[in-house]
């Protein structure tokens, strides 16, 4: 009896401990036009709060998020909590047509979820067309009160969010892309917290400069939130600690150099010198792996860090970055990071597999429409992009969760193929070849039972030409088992799995002419999105969707939707 009682008591006092560290953050979103000065020219942007970046969330986990987005800009849209699992609130992941209809000019959604089960550096941004080159910020979430960060305490963190700057307006960039099956203009210039830096003509004086004091530890949540750029991030003369990526703690990596993929965020820590000046450049360039005569922004942004008392007249000190196409230093940066076996929130990987998946992305072909017989892709073609050669069409209609929930037909086919057609992926003398470059466009998802686990072997390939791409999954975290070069072997690469610590991930970078295999439990019921996260392949259809059935008991069963979820 006193056993039992003392259960109680101790369950009681750790709920109501939780309850208690637990609060509602609300923030009001009010998106429209912002003009700005960059590159000696002034352009519009859609943003949020009249700010590029955005502002920053800051929550703790446990936290209850609810944001009123106003939209009062001149485009559809929605936000999308990159990372977020949205456990029990998949209506609010906000995708294009996936989990939601826009919110169109003049009105207005609340978006409503809890934050459970996650902690780090994590970003929102728009989930509509390009929007998202102007319109994102930082989300961070901190331990709940009383729990202490598995690294040094830092004196200050800082959010450092890339991206990319264009003289023209995004929009009518893709749109005119689409158009007429070209690829897009590039951009014009790299961004570190909104500004290029002052190697770009009128830029020095709002250069992002960052003041320091020696002694004291920082924590730099880089972010990246470059539509179409992999990008090298590094500090003159001074090494960086990765203790996160997308909101995972990781087991301490010490680096000189950041690689970082669209979609994908950095925790990285550095102890300031023992010096009361000195003033260093934090730069960041593009990784360009694609093929030969594949285009990329090839500036260079700069921030300033600066120790308190320096002489701002003094020239900074600029970091020796990696070449743009040193694939080796990204692949070392990357299959070296490893997760905290054991930290808060840590779960094991699975060791087996319900459904075996083997996927290949890349590039493609299709068809010109009757109306223009010749398209600007290669060969008089249309550029196209796919997963398994299903080139995803977003519908139009109806959302794909809405679809699901009510049962509607005739919006999507649960038949996306486990397997592609048999070919050398890596293989470029293929890469023009028809018809093994034309792809179809087709809404084909995959339809998983609850709890099941799932390993996929992403595999690039070489149509059209070969590239890094950054793999985002929605609603779901995923364990980064094996990665390399060249086509998959089973029999040979099977052998290298890391199924003891391997890193957790929302968003894979698959090697350049590779691989890379990755596990994850369906435990989370909805409609979830997994896409490339640059920008262009994704408007071309290297997309596809997980439809995860519910379970068993309440908490595994998707909730209807909010009354006030936006129409088509």
């Amino acid at each position: 009896m006193a056993s039992s009682l003392f259960l109680l008591l101790t369950f009681a006092f750790a709920l109501l401990s939780s309850m208690a560290s637990a609060a509602v953050v609300e923030k009001i979103f009010n998106v429209g036009n912002l003009t700005l000065e960059r590159l000696c020219q002034k352009n519009v942007i859609t943003a949020v709060n009249g700010k590029l970046p955005g502002p920053v969330i800051r929550v703790e986990e446990g936290d209850t998020v609810i944001v009123h987005v106003f939209n009062k800009s001149p485009y559809n849209l929605t936000i999308h909590w990159h990372g977020v699992f949205q456990l029990q609130s998949g209506w609010a992941d906000g995708v294009e047509y996936i989990t939601q209809c826009p919110i169109i000019p003049g009105n207005n959604y609340t978006y409503k979820f809890n934050v459970t089960k996650q902690e780090g550096t994590l970003f929102w941004h728009a989930h509509f067309s390009w929007l998202r080159a102007t319109v994102h910020g930082a989300f961070i979430i901190l331990p709940r009160t009383g729990h202490r960060l598995p690294y040094v305490e830092p004196s200050k963190d800082i959010p450092i969010i890339l991206a990319e700057w264009f003289k023209g307006n995004v929009i009518d960039i893709i749109d005119e892309a689409i158009a007429n099956g070209s690829a897009p203009n590039i951009s014009d210039a790299l961004t570190i917290n909104g500004q290029p830096g002052d190697l770009f003509p009128c830029s020095k004086k709002q250069t992002y400069t960052l003041t320091v004091v020696g002694g004291k530890t920082y924590l730099l949540r880089i972010i990246n939130a470059a539509l179409n750029n992999e990008l090298f991030f590094k500090i003159a003369s001074h090494n960086l600690t990765v203790v996160g990526i997308d909101g995972s703690y990781t087991e301490p990596y010490f680096t000189d150099v950041i690689v970082i993929a669209p979609g994908q965020s950095v925790d990285a820590q550095f102890t300031a010198k023992n010096q009361s000046f000195g003033r260093y450049y934090m730069a960041a360039h593009a990784y360009a792996s694609g093929g030969p005569g594949l285009d990329y922004d090839n500036t260079t942004t700069t921030a300033i860090l600066q120790y308190k008392g320096s002489d701002t007249s003094s020239i900074p000190e600029m970091p020796v970055l990696p070449e743009f196409n040193d694939t080796a230093t990204a692949h070392r940066f990357y299959s070296n990071l490893t997760s905290l076996k054991g930290g808060r929130h840590w779960i094991h990987p699975p060791k087996e597999c319900h459904v075996q998946m083997f996927v290949t992305e890349g590039l493609g072909l299709l068809s010109c429409n009757e109306t223009n017989a010749t398209c600007g892709g290669p060969n008089g073609y249309r550029f196209s992009a796919s997963m398994n050669n299903a080139s995803f069409e977003l519908p139009s209609t109806l959302s794909l969760l809405q679809a699901y929930y009510y049962n509607v037909s005739g919006i999507y086919t649960a038949d996306f193929p486990d397997k592609p057609k048999v070919f050398n992926y890596t293989d470029t003398n293929l890469s023009l070849t028809v018809p093994l470059a034309l792809t179809k466009k087709v809404t084909r998802v995959k339809q998983l039972k609850y709890n099941a686990t799932v390993q996929m072997v992403l595999q690039n390939t070489a149509i059209v030409t070969t590239e890094n791409h950054p793999v985002h999954l929605h609603g779901m975290n995923f364990f980064v088992v094996a990665q390399g070069f060249g086509n998959y072997d089973p029999n040979t690469d099977g052998n290298n799995f890391n199924l003891d610590n391997p890193q957790q991930r929302n968003t894979i970078a698959v090697p350049v002419g590779g691989w890379a295999v990755i596990r994850f439990k369906a435990y989370n019921p909805g409609v979830w999105f997994m896409h490339c996260h640059l920008d262009v392949h994704f408007s071309w259809g290297l997309n596809t969707a997980f439809v995860v059935e519910n379970g068993p008991i309440a908490s595994s069963i998707l909730p209807p939707p909010p009354s006030d979820l936006p129409q088509c």
